[in-house]
């Protein structure tokens, strides 16, 4: 009579095979990761920087500018994130800027409460998204025509409530609104504060909602996604929403740091929102992008900036290095799309 044998050892191989094939793909996956060589970027220049101008670029007064100034432009990348999964784009944001700022500016002018001010401008820069919204999502309009044509609406509408001159004088809730922009908590400046908290809020529900997985499926393929359930019009809808629900909030940060409102603000800032998605590592397809690449992209913008200025490099030359990474980095994204393929 036989008997089977039982194997004496453990399946050890196996074990290892397995190990080394999920430590393999953690890493293959990091070494893919736009985000990961944006950030070795980054902390490069950084390091070049320091070494070259130690008592100009590493100093506590420029790390302070540096991240209060990219903060802006993180903030609203977060919610430009959300609009380009979908596969479309916003425009507008910088006119929304300027739009809200010159509201909160009217509304703290006329001695209305500081908490009045913000909810003004966020409401403002919500409804703008809204619109944009609607007309991209229920009517069927192209977001690059839609958001173009808010660029120049809410550019118009800012100059005329503002009767093009500068608003500053805040009334008596001037100094508390000042300050929610202007201040700092243990020496980094407030703005920086809230991007690292929305930034923490967007990274969780983008991996860990529905709503997250919602717009990543939409950008990736519309019509399996709306076969499959997924609310495509609602929540394209909603991320236009969010998009201008995150330039109201930058608006409202910065116009309390200059301690001014103009109409002018946010001119060009378009171009720097959309500049730090696409370095990030986001798709202009849609499908592809994170909010910690949205940070980071509007990180080493603001240090390329900074660093060209200490170099005694013309600021008008800006604008073209800007341009160059878009273009770089959407190149990068095709050649590792070709050899993913």
């Amino acid at each position: 009579m036989s008997t089977t044998q039982l194997p004496t050892t453990p399946s050890s191989v196996e074990i290892e095979d397995i190990t080394g094939l999920k430590e393999s793909s953690l890493s293959h996956k990091l070494f893919a990761s736009q985000p990961f060589w944006v950030t070795v970027a980054l902390v490069v220049m950084c390091g070049v920087m320091t070494w070259d101008q130690p008592d100009a670029f590493a100093t506590a007064d420029n790390f302070y500018n540096i991240t209060r100034n990219f903060a802006f432009v993180g903030i609203m990348a977060i919610g430009m994130t959300a609009v380009i999964l979908t596969g479309g784009i916003d425009l507008s944001v910088g006119s929304i800027m300027g739009l809200v700022g010159v509201i909160c500016g009217l509304v703290l002018q006329a001695e209305g409460h500081w908490g009045i001010a913000i909810l003004a401008g966020l409401a403002a820069g919500a409804l703008a998204g809204a619109v944009n919204g609607v007309l991209v999502a229920y009517i069927g309009l192209p977001a690059f025509v839609v958001t173009l044509g808010m660029l120049s609406i809410a550019r118009s509408l800012a100059i005329v409530l503002s009767e093009n001159k500068m608003i500053y004088e805040f009334g008596p809730y001037g100094d508390t609104f000042n300050a929610i922009g202007g201040g700092a908590i243990l020496g980094v400046a407030n703005p920086v504060w809230v991007l690292l908290i929305l930034a923490l809020i967007f990274g969780f529900i983008l991996n860990f909602t529905s709503w997250g997985n919602y717009l990543y499926a939409i950008g990736s393929n519309e019509n399996a996604a709306r076969l499959t359930g997924v609310p495509t019009r609602r929540i394209k809808l909603q991320a236009y929403i969010v998009s201008g629900l995150t330039a109201a909030l930058a608006s409202v940060l910065i116009v309390g740091w200059q301690g001014s409102a103009i109409n002018a603000l946010g001119q060009g800032y378009e171009l720097r929102v959309i500049a730090s998605t696409v370095i990030g590592g986001a798709d202009l397809m849609g499908g592809q992008g994170s909010a910690y690449g949205a940070v980071i992209g509007a990180a080493l913008i603001e240090v390329i900036r900074n660093s060209l200025l200490m170099a005694g490099v013309d600021a008008n030359w800006q604008g073209a290095f800007v341009g160059l990474f878009i273009v770089l980095a959407v190149l990068l994204q095709r050649i590792r799309g070709k050899r993913s393929a």
